[in-house]
């Protein structure tokens, strides 16, 4: 019985990446990466046997696009900030700027 082709692009084989590879798809050094590990900020490893271990590439893609997502709503919010400064009356920044500074 022969595996059905289509069955491979709905579910990708599973790919364990070594810590090299994590580092350069992150941007994060071998010691970040082990203190978010300990924070539970990170994806866990999992034991390959001996002292190798390897992480689940798409635990890590998730993770990097998590981080993407959060620093996009992040900026988002900082702009709703800068629009809403923006929209304070022209008296109330002259108001601000002729206080004594102490």
């Amino acid at each position: 019985m022969t595996e059905n082709p289509r069955n491979e692009r709905t579910n990708p084989p599973i790919r364990f990446l070594r810590l090299p590879e994590v580092m350069k798809r992150t941007g994060l050094s071998r010691s970040t990466i082990y203190v978010r590990l300990a924070e539970g900020r990170f994806p866990r490893p999992v034991a390959l046997g001996g002292r190798a271990v390897g992480w689940i590439e798409a635990e890590i893609e998730e993770w990097v696009a998590e981080r993407i997502a959060e620093s996009r709503s992040v900026g988002e919010r900082a702009g709703e900030r800068v629009e809403a400064a923006h929209r304070i009356p022209e008296a109330g920044w002259r108001a601000a700027e002729t206080r004594p500074v102490r």
